[in-house]
């Protein structure tokens, strides 16, 4: 009986689940890819805010007014092009020697004083803005949490139908390996794709994308493999953009941009 009413159980949370995924299919911009998204997006949103605020707390907002004012004016170039203009956008510019930027789900953007390190100009600095508004924009953080119940969901189930939980735990490290990092690859490569024509679109030379990428190969520092990254590799990066640099050009060349 008990067996009867645990299969009944998890076939009814397997039904569930599956009517959830379906009505959580969403397409993110530009890219067209599929989305599973389970979070709405006001509850994303918030938690974005209050990470975001935990984030400034914890740090030491920067006082150079030049970088701050560079910062804010291309950020709002930025957000002014993205498919959400109006909303509560903020930008900050943080103390940190790391040259690195963040963003956090509804709009909510830092900025590393260490990343004028490798960004050279606003044109750069702009490549890296554009990478962290589209993230925002394809609400990638709500994904990433969504795939994380999803594996925390498997997981539990596998240690359910077996009892065993120590493979309940092995299974939760192959999702790791072979769904959550990847897919966070993929996000980057698509913020690198949505990025570069919203720095296009907002009139700032797509080229300096390249540029910018090639800073940080030549930065340097320890890096995990590619395997095991988050993020792409910079070549791979470099050959994804000069990829869609042609496509990029002609929306950048359509706003003024320069002919060369």
């Amino acid at each position: 009986m008990m067996r009867r009413l645990a299969r009944s159980g998890r076939r009814l949370a397997g039904a569930l689940l599956a009517v959830a995924l379906l009505a959580a299919c969403q397409q993110a911009p530009l890219t067209g890819r599929q989305q599973l998204i389970l979070l709405p997006e006001g509850q994303d949103t918030q938690l974005g805010l209050e990470a975001y605020q935990q984030i400034l707390d914890d740090s030491r907002i920067a006082t150079d007014p030049e970088l701050d004012r560079r910062v804010q004016e291309v950020g709002r170039r930025i957000a002014a092009v993205s498919t959400q203009p109006d909303w509560d956008w903020q930008f900050t510019l943080i103390e940190n020697d790391e040259p690195n930027a963040f963003a956090l789900p509804g709009g909510k953007v830092g900025v590393h004083t260490g990343l004028f390190r490798v960004a050279e100009n606003d044109a750069q600095l702009a490549a890296v803005i554009a990478h962290e508004v589209a993230h925002a924009i394809a609400r990638h953080g709500a994904e990433r949490m969504s795939q994380g119940m999803l594996a925390q969901y498997g997981a539990a189930a596998i240690g359910l139908g077996t009892g065993n939980q120590a493979y309940a735990e092995l299974a939760a490290q192959a999702a790791t390996l072979g769904i959550i990092l990847p897919y966070s690859r993929t996000q980057e490569s698509e913020a690198d794709h949505i990025g570069l024509f919203y720095m296009a679109e907002a009139g700032y030379d797509p080229r300096a994308a390249v540029v910018l990428w090639r800073n940080f190969e030549r930065f340097g520092g320890a890096r995990p493999p590619e395997f095991l990254s988050t993020h792409p590799a910079p070549g791979s990066r470099i050959a994804d953009l000069e990829e869609l640099m042609p496509a990029a050009l002609e929306v950048y060349r359509a706003r003024g941009g320069g002919t060369g």
